[in-house]
């Protein structure tokens, strides 16, 4: 692949060139995409708001160099971008509105109508939904594979793109990435990740191989809760390509999101590794515990995704799912019997948040495609908060037990 000074275009010894060279997350997301010191205001550590949308001329180079919050290139959608990229080592990246909005650009700028995408069956429920919008509107193929079995992946010459989750949603499997990795270049496909759940913390796609990784960065890129917002990072041309598109279509991040955004960066390393501890904690618990019938997270040793999780990932993940005995009212009942953790659809924030995909990420799918899926009425998603694990374990065991109580006295 080159020098990496070479690679990023940037000089040797350079503070940027020196961050996408370094292997460590922490230091990047605290000292990537800073401003310079001219661009300081009296010498202010923190990176400014700025809310301006129009700036002096200049004289821009082209219709997107001209510095406008349209076209993506304002100080607060820079400085959030160069962290990204620095975060991810990539070459550059892009902000968006949200996180199914970076999933559509990615795959929108990497197909032209007649092309072929390889893409998992069991996915996220708004990709699928793109993923069908493709297939009706614009002329794509969609071929569904089994992302956990290689046996499966079949490409024509109409194939194009291979997209794949890091960590699948809601069924937190882990692929077999590097095969996905050298499956596409063994084809000349382009590689796209979502890589939202595995945060660059536990898993860095583009460093790993794949050709561009969306993130929802909503969740945990900004942790806070009070920001929607997506992101794309790849190699320079691929992003600067999806960049005018953006430009041409409209699609820019305000400048109050990406300061949101830039600022929740900061603390990513810290909150989820925290998280990813937690996560550990709780799910042996569950796994023990006589009312749940399955849990699933790569942190057991007994669960499918650890041999590639243990061999692929820098740490497991926050996000986990179970399956309580009984039946949906149960879970239904377990899921309101929650006291700290809260029923709400999203997931990376410092608070607990649980939800059953059947009523959030995969409703509005046909019951037959939801059932095919695998989705379980019953699935219960935990994205596991900064809370002590000590009041997280309780409540999640009193919980259990309620429900238990409610499901016994129903059935009198």
């Amino acid at each position: 692949m080159g020098d990496d000074a070479e690679r990023h275009g940037a000089p040797e010894g350079s503070e940027r060139g020196a961050l996408r060279r370094s292997p460590r997350p922490r230091t990047a997301a605290i000292h990537g995409g800073e401003p310079g010191a001219s661009e300081r205001i009296d010498g202010a550590v923190a990176a400014p708001l700025v809310t301006s949308s129009t700036f002096d001329l200049g004289d821009p180079e082209t219709f997107d160099d001209i510095k406008y919050i349209r076209l993506n290139n304002t100080p607060n959608q820079r400085w959030v971008c160069e962290k990204l990229a620095a975060l991810d080592g990539a070459d550059a990246a892009v902000v968006l509105p949200s996180g199914t909005a970076a999933i559509w650009m990615a795959l929108v700028t990497s197909l032209d109508a007649g092309d072929e995408i390889l893409a998992p069956f069991r996915v996220y429920g708004g990709t699928r939904k793109i993923l069908d919008e493709l297939a009706r509107s614009h002329g794509v193929t969609v071929t569904y594979v089994d992302l956990l079995d290689p046996t499966t992946w079949k490409a024509s010459e109409k194939t194009r793109v291979f997209y794949a989750e890091s960590l699948t949603n809601p069924w937190i499997d882990v692929p077999p990435l590097d095969e996905v990795v050298a499956f596409a270049r063994q084809r000349g496909l382009v590689s796209i990740v979502d890589n939202t759940f595995g945060t660059p913390i536990a898993y860095r796609p583009v460093e790993a191989g794949f050709d561009l990784v969306v993130h929802s960065a909503s969740k945990y890129l900004n942790g806070h809760t009070d920001v929607v917002a997506g992101a794309i990072a790849g190699e320079a041309e691929r992003i600067e390509r999806i960049r005018k598109r953006m430009n041409l279509m409209g699609i820019c991040l305000d400048p109050h999101a990406c300061h949101l955004l830039h600022r929740g960066l900061k603390t990513l390393s810290v909150r989820v590794e925290a998280q990813f501890a937690s996560a550990r904690t709780l799910a042996a618990m569950l796994a023990a515990h006589p009312d749940v019938e399955s849990v699933r997270h790569p942190s057991l040793a007994s669960d499918p995704a650890h041999a590639n999780a243990s061999r692929l990932f820098e740490g497991y993940g926050a996000m986990l799912s179970f399956t309580p005995k009984g039946d949906p009212e149960r879970a239904r009942a377990l899921v309101e019997a929650l006291e700290l953790a809260v029923e709400a659809p999203s997931l990376g924030g410092l608070e607990t948040l649980v939800t059953r995909p059947i009523t959030t990420s995969h409703a509005g799918l046909p019951a037959s495609v939801q059932a095919a899926m695998g989705i379980d009425p019953r699935m219960i998603r935990v994205s596991v908060g900064l809370e002590d694990i000590r009041d997280l374990v309780a409540d999640f065991e009193r919980a259990l037990t309620e429900s238990a109580r409610l499901a016994a006295a129903a059935a009198e």
